[in-house]
């Protein structure tokens, strides 16, 4: 199976929840033919000291935000609204849809869920995931994207860090606009 994109992010540490607990944490995002968007999360952490909710079976579950989970943001370049993807090392995972910035929120209707795989080593993880574009919005028939990823790792003891490619200014916000920093060309 060919790429048609792939791209490679580093993301950030909000600078009000940095911490030493994570090294790093990137994503590699893939556009796959016929219309997959992968997202392949790489967490560098001290895992002793991370809550990482452990695997089962996997189903749409809301609220993966509070705890160590990754998202991306998608949202067609010349249209408005967008996607909010969110999967948990549990293998859960939650699609929204949103008409405009934080408004209109409907949980998106999938004929198949995400597939999720996790994988665990020494420093770190990886949340390897796939979704079909034509199930978001009118994503499948854009031919630009823009993205906003995210990632929220859940210390030990409770605290929580936020993790984007780029922040918007104040508190930390993922669904802010500034966020959309990485823009793709689908075949």
């Amino acid at each position: 199976m060919g790429f048609a994109a792939a791209h490679r992010a580093v993301l950030t540490a909000h600078p009000s929840t940095a911490g030493d607990v994570v090294r790093g944490l990137a994503v590699h995002v893939l556009i796959e033919e016929p219309g997959i968007l992968r997202l392949v999360y790489a967490l560098d952490a001290d895992l002793s000291r991370v809550r990482v909710p452990s695997s089962r079976a996997g189903s749409r579950t809301d609220g993966l935000w509070r705890h160590t989970c990754f998202e991306a943001f998608v949202a067609p370049a010349d249209a408005p609204g967008y996607c909010e993807l969110n999967f948990s090392p549990s293998l859960d995972w939650a699609i929204y849809r949103f008409a405009a910035y934080r408004e209109g929120m409907l949980s998106a209707d999938l004929t198949r869920a995400p597939e999720i795989s996790v994988r665990r080593a020494d420093g770190g993880l990886e949340l390897d995931s796939a979704v079909r574009l034509h199930e978001l919005l009118a994503l499948g028939s854009a031919r630009r994207l823009r993205l906003a990823l995210a990632g929220v790792v859940e210390e030990d003891n409770g605290r929580l860090s936020y993790w984007a490619l780029r922040h918007a200014p104040g508190k930390p916000d993922f669904h802010h606009p500034e966020g959309f920093a990485l823009e793709l060309a689908l075949p």
